[in-house]
C-alpha cells in the first residue's frame, strides 16, 4: 500500500507541470497593439473588435496605441513580442508598404513580412480624397487644375512617411501630373484635426475617419481611390470616372508574432472569426463608414502576399522620402 501511495505520489509529481504547461490560453489579458493614435481607421475598428474577442477569449483585450512612423513603430514592436498569443496586432495596409520602403531608404527593417503572421482581415476600403467643405475645389478636376497651376501649394496630410495615408496622394501625383506637400503626422486622427483647423488642405484617409464630419458639413469629399462608388458616399466619383486612374484600399486586419504556437493562433483566429459576424461589431463599423469585409486566415494570407508585390512596385515609383 505504501509503495503504491508513493508511485501514485510521483505521478503526480512527473504529470503536475505538464498540466500547467496545457493551461487553456488565455489566462490573463492579451495586449492588441493598435500602431496609430486614437481616431484613425485601425483605432476604429480594433476597440469593438477588441470587445468582442475578449467576450470570445474570456479575457479582456486592452487596446494599446503605439503610433509613429507610419504605422512601423507598433507593428515593430509587436513583431519583437513574445510568440505567446498575448500581444496581437491590428495592422492597416502599409503592412505592405514599410519594409520595402526601410529597404529603398538603406535602413534596418522596423520588421518582416515573415516575422508578423495575418490572422484576418476586417476591412477594405478605398482611401477618400478630403478636404475642409469651405475650400475652393467643388470637384476632383478643380483640385487637380490648381494643383497643376500651383505646384507644390496644396498641402495634404498622412499618417507618416509611405503610410497608408501618403502612398494614395503618391499614386494621384503620378497619374495626374502634380506636386504637392506632404505633411506627416502621427497618424490618420491629428492629421484629421490639421485639415479641420485649416493646418493642411487635403488627406487620403479611410471613409470611416471622416464620415462623421461629412455628416456635420465639415468636410467634402471630392472622390475616392476606388473601383465602384461607396454605399456610404454615393454621390462620390471614383477617381477613374473622373479622369484619374488611380486606386488604392486601405484594409485592416489581425497580425500575430509568426512563432505563436498553432494552438494558440486557432484560438486567436476563432475569436476574430466571432468578432467579425458579431452584430455589434457589424453596426459600429458600418455607422462608421467602413463595412466588415472579412477574411479567414487562408485567404488573407493569400491577400497580403499579393498586396506585398503589389506595393513593392509602388514604392519603387515613389522613391527615396527622407
Amino acid at each position: 500500500m505504501r509503495r503504491r501511495s508513493i508511485l501514485s505520489a510521483g505521478l503526480a509529481l512527473a504529470t503536475a507541470p505538464a498540466a500547467f504547461a496545457q493551461a487553456p490560453y488565455p489566462t490573463r489579458p492579451v495586449t492588441m497593439i493598435v500602431p496609430f493614435p486614437a481616431g484613425g481607421l485601425a483605432d476604429i475598428v480594433a476597440r469593438p473588435v477588441a470587445e468582442a474577442m475578449g467576450r470570445e477569449l474570456g479575457q479582456p483585450v486592452v487596446i494599446e496605441n503605439r503610433g509613429g512612423a507610419g504605422g512601423g513603430i507598433g507593428m515593430g514592436v509587436a513583431a519583437k513580442a513574445a510568440p505567446d498569443g498575448y500581444t496581437i496586432l491590428m495592422a492597416l495596409s502599409s503592412f505592405s508598404v514599410l519594409p520595402e520602403a526601410d529597404v529603398l531608404l538603406g535602413r534596418s527593417p522596423m520588421y518582416t513580412f515573415g516575422s508578423l503572421r495575418p490572422i484576418a482581415r476586417f476591412t477594405a476600403d478605398p482611401t477618400v480624397l478630403a478636404v475642409r467643405a469651405e475650400a475652393p475645389w467643388k470637384t476632383v478636376k478643380e483640385f487637380v487644375d490648381f494643383a497643376k497651376a500651383n505646384p507644390g501649394k496644396i498641402n495634404y496630410g498622412s499618417s507618416g512617411n509611405y503610410g497608408t495615408m501618403h502612398v494614395p496622394m503618391e499614386i494621384l501625383s503620378q497619374v495626374a501630373g502634380i506636386k504637392m506637400t506632404h505633411v506627416p503626422f502621427t497618424g490618420a486622427g491629428p492629421a484629421v484635426v490639421a485639415l479641420l483647423g485649416g493646418q493642411i488642405d487635403a488627406i487620403s484617409t479611410g471613409p470611416a475617419t471622416v464620415l462623421q464630419h461629412v455628416k456635420a458639413g465639415k468636410i467634402r469629399v471630392l472622390a475616392h481611390w476606388g473601383a465602384a462608388r461607396l454605399d456610404a458616399l454615393p454621390d462620390v466619383p471614383t477617381l477613374k470616372e473622373a479622369g484619374f486612374p488611380a486606386e488604392y484600399a486601405q484594409w485592416s486586419g489581425l497580425f500575430i508574432p509568426a512563432a505563436t504556437p498553432e494552438p494558440v493562433a486557432q484560438r486567436l483566429r476563432a475569436a476574430a472569426r466571432a468578432a467579425a459576424n458579431d452584430a455589434k461589431v457589424k453596426e459600429v463599423i458600418l455607422n462608421a463608414g467602413s463595412p466588415v469585409l472579412y477574411q479567414d486566415t487562408p485567404d488573407f494570407e493569400k491577400y497580403v502576399q499579393a498586396d506585398v508585390r503589389r506595393m513593392a512596385d509602388v514604392v519603387k515609383k515613389i522613391g527615396k522620402v527622407e
